[in-house]
């Protein structure tokens, strides 16, 4: 099986070990390096079909970069498009949600399958609008979240309640609710208000028995700061 590594302080790199034989597959764009005994090409997985709705989901390209060990053992090294943390994630016993452009890479095993959402969450999520991805198989994912990036537990009576933005991925057992404020009533007009006047916007309401992992920046408020002219 590949072995996955993170390494580098700030803006850490995604080291793979491969053995002859072995292979993974990563979003277009994330080889850095890689070994001569290493072949990359691009795929189309799953067909158009699948490739246009992965594309919907979480903003990945139409074509994943494919890495194979083909003439002995190679290492390479993969980078995520945004700055920030990098953690690797078991898939086997349980599945995992992904938001968008959290997909790294993933080991041959695993399966990104694109699902559907409910009206309401697809109108109000940014994990994929209609659309969004969910691990399937065995093995393992590599996820990238905007700046530092933290594991939360879920546990029964015990919801958790998690700014859309910051969401990278969370177990597929989990349930999850989409608002647009924490606050407990009010109607759809007054948590539109308190959500303008919090600077809160989307939240996800998570219950249930599973594991959410986090980031601490947000990408679109980030980007927004950046495009400010100067007072």
């Amino acid at each position: 099986m590949p072995v996955f590594s993170v390494t580098g302080d700030v803006d850490p790199f995604l080291h793979v070990a491969l053995a002859q034989g072995e292979k993974i597959y990563c979003e277009s764009g994330a080889m850095v390096m890689m070994e001569a005994n290493l072949d990359l090409k691009g795929k189309m997985s799953g067909g158009i079909g699948s490739a246009i709705m992965r594309r919907f989901a979480n903003g990945e390209s139409f074509f994943q970069q494919h890495i194979e060990a083909l003439r002995g053992d190679g290492d390479c090294l993969l980078s995520p498009t945004l700055p920030g943390a990098l953690r690797m994630v078991e898939v086997g016993a349980s599945q995992y949600m992904l938001s968008d452009g959290a997909f790294v890479a993933a080991s041959s095993g695993v399966e990104l399958k694109v699902r559907t959402q409910s009206l309401g969450n697809a109108l109000f999520a940014q994990s994929g609008g209609f659309f969004i991805t969910e691990t399937s198989g065995s093995g393992q994912v590599a996820v990238s979240g905007f700046g530092s990036m933290s594991e939360l537990e879920v546990t029964p009576g015990k919801e958790v309640v998690i700014d859309n933005s910051h969401v990278v991925c969370w177990d597929s057992k989990l349930r999850y609710e989409i608002s647009m404020t924490t606050a407990a009533s009010g109607g759809f007009l007054g948590n539109l208000v308190n959500s303008q006047t919090s600077g809160e916007g989307v939240v996800l309401k998570f219950s249930g028995q599973g594991k959410v992992l986090v980031c601490s920046r947000n990408r679109d408020a980030f980007l927004s700061w950046t495009q400010r002219k100067p007072a």
